[in-house]
């Protein structure tokens, strides 16, 4: 099985994670299933176990669990506990905190006396006595960034947790700028952050955003990772289930349901992104994988830092996305997904 390194710790994790958020949060809320979810996660672990059997590797194998105390909020980490209780070995445990969840809104809570309860009461929920890495959702804006990050680096001083990592600012809300005219990097507010951090505690993992269709982690944020030796994990490398192939354009979504008020996911913008679909299933053809196997194969193309972290809550998509590992793209293949169409939003 292959495996990656996050961080200078050298924190050992299978090449894809398994993002737990849609288990509990965000995506359509008729079809999670705590039942259906709990086998997914197992299957994940199994699907380690094997390729880490077939390989002939010591242990059964290491899959990156992604979860959030705000997912739910908090079933998420329950859930996920109920797997730990059986098989904390095989798994390395990622959560976060700095976001509060209340009935029609979020916000962000930095204080230090709240991140140290945070990450207690998620320990309890996960049944765990460490957590591998505890990230920062959302940094406060009424609190130094450096006071929140020094809280969690005691966290690692007592055991708590062994590394830090943080959440890239959204960049979903920001126009393209208008042509001839460039705009800030998307990512600037981020590696802004980073840098103040960083003379805190040493940042392991940064989680940002990065698939076919929104590639600009790639500009300066990956760069920034790599000359630290820093990991970036990929969140929502199949672009919201886009590039997988199985959406169709105007089926609709639930209202709880994050992409009924994404603007790629208009019905008008699902069919002028159909390219991108075309030309990933065109390549999975020639390698007989499937159009979301090459999508996370292209970002693990990308470079030994990146880890990506694919949402699933059935089976089959858990074992499908760990697959993709064994997928190797040629430069021409990598040359031929470059050359697709850039994708749009209902602002463009």
């Amino acid at each position: 099985m292959e495996r990656r390194t996050i961080g200078a710790g050298a924190l050992e994790v299978g090449a894809v994670g398994l993002g737990c958020m849609p288990m509990s949060w965000a995506y359509t809320g008729s079809r999670q299933r705590g039942d259906a979810s709990l086998r997914t996660v197992h299957a994940a672990l199994d699907a380690a176990a094997a390729a880490a059997a077939a390989a002939g590797a010591d242990g059964s194998g290491v899959t990156l669990l992604d979860t959030a105390d705000m997912y739910g909020p908090f079933t998420n980490e329950l859930l996920i506990g109920r797997v730990l209780k059986e098989r904390r070995g095989e798994a390395f445990v990622s959560t976060k905190c700095g976001l509060l969840v209340g009935e029609q809104h979020i916000v962000a809570n930095g204080r230090p006396g709240y991140v140290k309860r945070a990450c207690d009461a998620s320990l309890r929920r996960l049944q765990t006595d460490t957590i591998d890495l505890y990230q920062l959702h959302r940094a406060d804006p009424e609190v130094p960034v450096e006071e929140t990050w020094g809280a969690m680096a005691e966290l690692v001083a007592a055991g708590k947790v062994r590394a830090l990592g943080l959440c890239a600012m959204g960049v979903r809300a920001h126009r393209r700028p208008a042509p001839g005219r460039p705009g800030p990097g998307l990512h600037d507010a981020t590696i802004r952050q980073l840098e103040r951090v960083q003379q805190v505690f040493p940042v392991s993992a940064v989680q940002a955003e990065l698939s076919v269709w929104s590639p600009e982690a790639l500009e300066a944020l990956l760069p920034w990772c790599v000359a630290r030796g820093v990991g970036l994990l990929a969140a929502m490398p199949l672009g919201n289930g886009f590039l997988t192939g199985t959406l169709t354009p105007g089926q609709g979504f639930e209202p709880d349901d994050l992409r009924a008020r994404h603007p790629r996911f208009t019905a008008e913008m699902m069919a002028a992104n159909q390219p991108l679909v075309v030309g990933l299933r065109r390549v999975a053809e020639r390698h007989g994988a499937t159009p979301a196997q090459v999508a996370l194969a292209w970002v693990l193309a990308q470079g030994r830092h990146v880890v990506p972290i694919p949402g699933a809550k059935r089976e089959r998509w858990a074992v499908e996305n760990a697959g993709a590992a064994a997928v190797r793209l040629t430069a021409a293949d990598l040359a031929e997904i470059a050359a697709l169409p850039e994708a749009l939003g209902s602002w463009d």
